[in-house]
């Protein structure tokens, strides 16, 4: 069990990038309804609907939510999408905790595009509905979004692989592969995006060469985050371009779970490791980042995110109104932008990983003793 590091709004928001940034899509603010008009107090019922535990993040996100709202005075229901059918068991769950009164819902989207009907049910109940972790799509029904910034999260990676690159492999030009997320999870773009605003000027002048071409977020997307999924189209893309000696020098994972994945196609192809990126500093990953064969991740403390929503309820509670972002590059659902409490990632490498985590024992002491 993780040391839980409880934090209040305060300190929520020091965390936070909270400066106010002008919209220049012509989209609207959040929301449609007023949410000041819900009255929430405590010991009443939190939804908190969550994806499938298909990432250690998302395994521990759910003792995170549960302790923090029991202590903030709530009570919870916390719910896992079925992995075998994650919509509609989640579209579902988020009925079930309305017909429970829940006066607060707080959604990890399994797919942020198929719960408009849900989202409206809850804004006609009277509940408040904040996005978590992952946006929620196409809706003027959410009133708020809590999440780290995602499309910072794909600049950290980007800069980290050129920067891996640069100290690994020597001078460029490079030979890379970009590998991009699920297409149901609304923040696969915003990382694929966030990296390809820094790679496209590298491309463009020849630092960098995608060798099979392959750089849309569709060509790259890796259909439910699998670690399966991501070894074949690696595998499939030694074998289609670097199978008769082209060197392949790194390769954008848009996190730890896939770039463990990439490694091992590349391992069992005889290949020398290539610079590999990541997310979410998972235990099975911070060994093979001390010892240099996965090059970065990135730090978001789950702990941290959950408390914030929490947070945001209790200050909702007390009738006073949340500091919040509007950032159109990260928090646009496609119809609003939709207010949102926004935390900072953190790059991690072999050199900061210990300090990186000097707030979490437990990654802490596994960094150190694979130093």
């Amino acid at each position: 069990m993780r040391k839980k590091y409880i934090v209040g709004i305060a300190a929520v928001a020091a965390a936070a990038a909270l400066t106010l940034s002008g919209c220049s899509t012509g989209r609207t603010t959040s929301g449609s309804s007023d949410s000041s008009s819900t009255t929430i107090k405590k010991g009443d019922l939190i939804g908190v609907a969550l994806p499938a535990k298909t990432s250690q993040n998302w395994v521990l996100a759910g003792q995170d939510f549960k302790d923090s709202i029991e202590k903030a005075g709530f009570k919870a229901d916390i719910q896992y999408a079925d992995n075998s059918s994650p919509v509609p068991s989640q579209q579902a769950e988020i009925n079930s905790m309305l017909t429970k009164g829940a006066k607060v819902v707080i959604i990890g989207a399994a797919d942020g595009s198929q719960l408009t009907t849900q989202v409206a049910t809850a804004k006609k109940d009277g509940a408040i509905v904040i996005a978590w972790d992952r946006n929620i799509l196409n809706t003027k029904n959410v009133d708020y979004y809590v999440a780290f910034n995602n499309f910072h999260v794909g600049e950290l990676q980007a800069q980290a692989l050129l920067d891996g690159l640069k100290k690994e492999k020597g001078s460029g030009p490079y030979n890379v592969e970009l590998f991009a997320g699920s297409p149901d999870d609304a923040n696969a773009p915003l990382f694929f995006n966030g990296a390809m605003s820094v790679l496209k000027p590298k491309i463009a002048d020849g630092t960098i060469k995608v060798v099979s071409g392959q750089t849309t977020f569709n060509n790259a997307s890796t259909q439910g985050w699998l670690a399966q999924n991501a070894q074949k189209r690696m595998t499939d893309l030694i074998t289609g371009y670097y199978a008769k000696g082209t060197k392949l020098d790194g390769v954008l994972s848009p996190n730890d779970t896939l770039a463990r994945a990439i490694l091992q196609a590349t391992k069992s192809a005889g290949l020398p490791n290539p610079v590999v990126t990541g997310q979410d500093s998972e235990t099975d990953s911070i060994p093979l980042i001390m010892n240099g064969t996965q090059y970065s991740t990135i730090y978001k403390d789950t702990t941290l995110e959950a408390q914030a929503a929490v947070d945001l309820v209790t200050t909702l509670s007390k009738g006073e109104k949340p500091k919040t972002v509007d950032n159109d590059k990260n928090n646009d659902n496609g119809k609003i932008i939709v207010k949102s409490i926004e935390l900072s990632p953190v790059l991690v490498t072999k050199d900061n990983a210990v300090e990186a985590y000097k707030n979490n024992p437990d990654l802490e002491k596994l960094a150190t003793a694979n130093q």
